[in-house]
C-alpha cells in the first residue's frame, strides 16, 4: 500500500499573497453596504465581503440570490405572532364551541388574512426595489 500525501492540498500559484487595502469614508461605506444587501450579502459575516468585491472588480458572474428583503427577522416575527393569534382564536372557537358561520371568528380571520395580504405586498415592493 503506498503512502500518499496527508492533509491540505498546496495553492502554488494560486495563492493569494498580495493586499490591497481600501478604505471608505462613511458615506462610500454605506454605499458599499447597500450594494451588498442587494446582493443578499451579509456585510458582518466573515469571510463573505472579501470574495464578493472580487468577483465584482474582476468582472465575473455574481450570482444574485432570490430572497426576502434583509428586514426578514422583523417580518418572519410578525408573521409569526399573527400566526398564533390565528391559533389562539381556534382555540376558543373549539373551547365555546362556536364554529358557525355566524360567529365573530369568521370576522377576525377575515381581518388576519387582509394583514397577510398587506405584509405580501410589502415584501414583494420590496423585492422589486
Amino acid at each position: 500500500m503506498a503512502i500518499g500525501k496527508v492533509g491540505r492540498k498546496r495553492l502554488g500559484d494560486s495563492k493569494r499573497k498580495h493586499a490591497i487595502t481600501l478604505r471608505f469614508n462613511t458615506q462610500e461605506l454605506e454605499k458599499v453596504k447597500t450594494l451588498l444587501r442587494s446582493y443578499h450579502v451579509d456585510f458582518q459575516k466573515r469571510g463573505t465581503v472579501g470574495p464578493f468585491l472580487r468577483a465584482l472588480i474582476l468582472n465575473k458572474e455574481v450570482e444574485k440570490v432570490e430572497g426576502l428583503p434583509v428586514r426578514t427577522p422583523k417580518i418572519g416575527y410578525q408573521l409569526n405572532k399573527i400566526g398564533a393569534n390565528i391559533n389562539q382564536l381556534v382555540k376558543v372557537a373549539h373551547y365555546k364551541n362556536r364554529r358557525s358561520p355566524n360567529a365573530c371568528l369568521v370576522d377576525e380571520m377575515q381581518k388576519a388574512n387582509e394583514l397577510v395580504a398587506t405584509l405580501n405586498t410589502i415584501i414583494n415592493n420590496t423585492n422589486l426595489q
